[in-house]
């Protein structure tokens, strides 16, 4: 575990679906998500294949050489993007894991032509939804997938207007 008696220092890097961290994270969002009372077909988690055949960019991010979070970027139709299977270890949340994790994928999409940014989350993931509405996310209409899951939360933030908007702004 990091030791964080200062702020960490944080590294990100672009990671396989083959890494045994990055798995061993995917498999932690997995069983914190039906611990939470999600069945399976609320999750909507892409299994490793699926991510692969989907050619979402995953990036993670490393504390003192451990392996804390990692978040996907899909590139989809019509300039948009899809935030896949983000998460960040309970021990690092609120240490700015997190906000280096978008920051990462927002610079990603902006620089792949994205226009907007959306996600899906659970209407039980409080402290998911307040971060990507500090980051700019607004609730908006379920898409896709999501569009018939009661438990599902979408929302989306927009990257341009009038100009390139990065993470920050």
């Amino acid at each position: 575990m990091p030791d964080f008696a200062e702020a960490p220092s944080i590294h990100i890097e672009v990671v396989s679906f083959s890494d045994p961290e990055a798995l061993g994270l995917l498999d932690a969002l997995t069983a914190e998500l039906a611990g939470a009372g999600y069945t399976t077909s609320e999750t909507f988690g892409y299994t490793v294949e699926q991510l692969e055949q989907s050619s979402v960019h995953l990036v993670a991010a490393r504390v003192d050489g451990t392996l804390v979070g990692l978040g996907g970027l899909e590139l989809q139709e019509n300039r948009t993007g899809e935030l896949k299977r983000f998460f960040v270890t309970p021990e690092c949340r609120g240490a700015g894991v997190a906000d280096a994790l978008i920051a990462a994928l927002i610079d990603y999409a902006v620089d792949h032509d994205v226009d907007r940014l959306r996600l899906e989350t659970g209407d039980k993931q409080l402290a998911a939804m307040a971060f990507y509405r500090r980051h700019g996310f607004a609730v908006v209409p379920r898409f896709g997938p999501y569009v018939n899951s009661a438990t599902s939360v979408c929302m989306e933030r927009a990257l341009t207007d009038g100009g390139v908007s990065r993470a920050g702004a």
